[in-house]
């Protein structure tokens, strides 16, 4: 699973390189390119501190919630609080990041004569990212299965590690897109939602961290790592982004497909890894008003995100 983080992480970072190489290829106003970026930058500087800080807030509170009642991953409030965030993480997709992608992917300075118009291939790039999770996903629960019912002793630590390696693929992706991205009203609702999707899946990586019982070195190697993947992405994306003039059909490709692929990303992560899991809890299903109270959060959380459409 590592080699194949790091194949798609050189696939995506020699298509950039190549956008740098054809930069040249202008279409549009290089002043209103270059105002972008400067609105970009400081957006991109925010986004790595908040995202770096929020997961390492996620990892924390579970080591917390030992010892203090209200801040357990299982209590009412973070069901109701990760149910809002979910709602603006799947809003963000689809509201935000989704409809960006179709317009560089559709746009008037790619050639006429190739097939960018005649086939949705944002359409196709959130269906890629969306499976591709779901296989990283599915993958990883498998190994852990497989090791869990073939030996005796607890297997805390493979989930935890196993878990961490599925973070990294889509983590990744989603940090060079944004890093990657010059326009600062997709960067906007990009932080937020990957804010809170990196606390809560902090949260969970710091569950099964907790579980295994590893040593003081390897927990803070563990969450280390955690955090700093989404926000290196994010750095890789900014440095290249740098070079290529975002105006060019290859740049507008390649942020296109970005863009997709995070869209699909996002909802896949908000419908499968926060609200199916919440919304089928066993506690949740017991309970008609926190049922009725997660149904609420989420869909304030979905509509103010996508109120915000109007203005971002």
């Amino acid at each position: 699973m590592k080699r194949g983080a790091a194949v798609l992480l050189a696939a995506v970072v020699a298509l950039l390189l190549i956008s740098a190489v054809r930069g040249e290829d202008e279409c549009g106003s290089p002043e209103s390119a270059a105002r972008d970026r400067a609105r970009a930058r400081p957006l991109k500087i925010a986004a790595f501190f908040s995202i770096l800080i929020c997961g390492a807030m996620g990892c924390s509170l579970p080591v917390l919630g030992r010892h203090v009642p209200a801040l357990r991953p299982d209590g009412d409030v973070f069901f109701l609080v990760k149910a809002f965030a979910a709602g603006v993480i799947l809003a963000t997709g689809f509201i935000h990041i989704l409809p960006d992608a179709f317009e560089n992917l559709t746009s008037d300075c790619l050639p006429a004569a190739g097939p960018w118009k005649d086939f949705p291939f944002a359409g196709l790039g959130a269906m890629v990212g969306a499976i591709g999770t779901l296989v990283v996903d599915t993958l990883a629960t498998g190994y852990f299965t497989r090791a869990h019912l073939n030996k005796d002793r607890a297997h805390g630590s493979s989930a935890a590690v196993v878990l961490e390696l599925g973070i990294v693929v889509h983590s990744v992706i989603i940090g060079i897109s944004l890093g990657a991205s010059q326009d600062p009203e997709t960067i906007k609702p990009l932080v937020v939602a990957l804010s809170f999707h990196q606390m809560f899946e902090g949260m969970g990586l710091g569950g099964c961290i907790v579980q295994a019982k590893f040593k003081a070195r390897s927990i803070v190697t563990m969450i280390l790592f955690f955090c700093l993947t989404t926000p290196v992405g994010i750095a890789i994306g900014f440095g290249i982004s740098r070079v290529y003039n975002e105006n060019s059909p290859t740049a507008l490709v390649v942020e296109g497909s970005l863009n997709s692929v995070a869209a699909g990303t996002l909802v896949y992560m908000a419908l499968v890894d926060l609200l199916a899991e919440d919304f089928m809890n066993p506690k949740v299903q017991s309970r008609g008003k926190l049922q009725l109270g997660i149904n609420v959060s989420m869909l304030v959380g979905a509509g103010l995100m996508s109120m915000l459409a109007k203005w971002a």
